[in-house]
């Protein structure tokens, strides 16, 4: 019996290695991070359109006519906006205990194109975030994305695309004692080597210096992030909620949609998500079982010196 649903995250097997032992990574740290008792918050960015309805309503089917419902002081049907109309840019945190007052970022869109990131900035980013670290408990952990925002490097290190006497200027100020004779592979070299130590995040060590800890989550695994969870919560009560079309009155069904997320929600959408990291976990364990199962299979393609035709 087949059932049309739609597809999952099954495909373990097509995921780069990179990707999976990022994730194992976070997930071993995380339940770390929670026997030790440190509190988790999780951050994260979304956006609100000033034209955002439901898209299905109850219909009055008795009223056949707009002069039906005029002379019985009706609406054929709720007004829809004509666009998606301004957009709202929001940004806010939370933990088991709800979301942290006085956290919420909310501002107008200025490109209002597709993708909300370009909206944000390291500086900003920055910005609130140094507002919000005194309002969080000490020694906690802050779960966030890999947005470019978030990922501005406190010290840019070379790179290929680097000229050949940048490289060797960067290495010389690091303490290096250059060989004139490197070519560049060579001096590229040195630098891998030396990368780990200067390729840090402006935001990790602003952080740091606050005794709490960033823990970043693997590419393409929004699902393990609960406050997901609570935008769906706010963004259906400005849907719901919607009459007006217009941005300030978007923006107070907004500020009121955060405050219907109860302290009991947030605990309901971390015990969602921390199965979804249960589920990760077996699964990795599963398939590498599975490959541990499989038998290499090598062929060999001619003769070798050390073959015995006889043998066939």
């Amino acid at each position: 019996e087949f059932e049309y649903v739609k597809r999952g995250r099954n495909s373990a097997l097509l995921e780069k290695n990179e990707i999976i032992l990022w994730r194992r990574r976070y997930i071993r740290d995380l339940r770390k991070y929670r026997e030790e008792g440190r509190q988790i918050y999780y951050l994260d960015e979304t956006w609100v359109n000033a034209g955002d309805v439901t898209s299905r309503i109850w219909s009055d089917n008795t009223v056949q006519s707009s002069q039906d419902a005029f002379s019985q002081g009706l609406s054929t049907s709720a007004v829809n906006p004509t666009g998606k109309g301004k957009r709202l840019i929001v940004v806010h945190i939370g933990s088991e205990d709800g979301f942290v007052p006085g956290g919420l970022l909310c501002f107008e869109s200025k490109k209002n194109n597709q993708d909300y990131h370009d909206e944000m900035n390291g500086d900003s980013f920055r910005d609130w975030l140094e507002g919000v670290l005194p309002r969080l408990k000490a020694n906690c952990v802050i779960v966030m994305d890999n947005a470019p925002y978030h990922s501005v490097k406190k010290e840019k290190c070379p790179t290929t695309q680097w000229r050949k006497s940048d490289i060797i200027d960067w290495l010389t100020s690091k303490g290096e004692v250059i060989d004139n004779s490197m070519i560049i592979p060579e001096l590229l070299e040195v630098v891998k080597r030396l990368k780990p130590l200067y390729s840090t995040y402006v935001i990790d060590e602003m952080v740091k210096e606050q005794n709490k800890v960033v823990l970043r989550l693997p590419p393409y695994h929004c699902e393990l992030n609960p406050i997901e969870l609570a935008w769906s919560v706010i963004k259906n009560h400005v849907k719901a909620n919607n009459k007006t079309f217009k941005l300030a009155d978007v923006r107070n069904l907004l500020i009121e949609g955060t405050e219907k997320v109860t302290v009991e929600m947030w605990k309901n959408f971390i015990s969602h998500t921390t199965k979804a990291e249960d589920k990760f976990w077996d699964m990795d364990n599963l398939v590498d079982e599975l490959m541990a199962e499989q038998q290499t299979v090598v062929l060999t393609i001619g003769n070798s010196d050390n073959e015995d035709d006889s043998d066939f």
